[in-house]
């Protein structure tokens, strides 16, 4: 993953044919341990191919995959799942509002200021 960060902040800084002595620039730079065998397989995967082309083809992919959000409220088989799953929704709300409540009456910092 940081090899193909490297590459993209490569791109990104107006280089348009990162080599892999310029990724390793950028890894060394942020004291990041190199892998000379993923840097070439990067290059290799990615020799015939424009970058942004790879990266909308991926966002197409990723688009068609189901993020399980609706899947969830409907296991629970109806109304009641639905309402058992608000509920520590709610109770957590009221929680925060609860320590929210506690910290804004300034007694706690009284300390720090003596």
């Amino acid at each position: 993953m940081k090899v193909i960060a490297a590459f993209l902040l490569a791109k990104l800084g107006g280089n348009e044919n990162p080599t892999s002595n310029d990724l390793k620039k950028i890894l060394e730079s942020v004291g990041a341990e190199i892998d000379e065998s993923r840097i070439d397989l990067l290059f290799s995967l990615i020799k015939d191919h424009d970058v942004t082309e790879l990266i909308a083809a991926g966002r197409e992919k990723m688009a068609a995959l189901s993020s399980g959000g609706p899947a969830v409220a409907m296991v629970g088989g109806g109304d009641g799942g639905a309402a058992a799953a608000a509920e520590p929704a709610a109770e957590s709300k009221k929680k925060v509002e609860e320590v929210k409540e506690e910290s804004s009456d300034g007694e706690g910092m009284m300390g720090l200021f003596d």
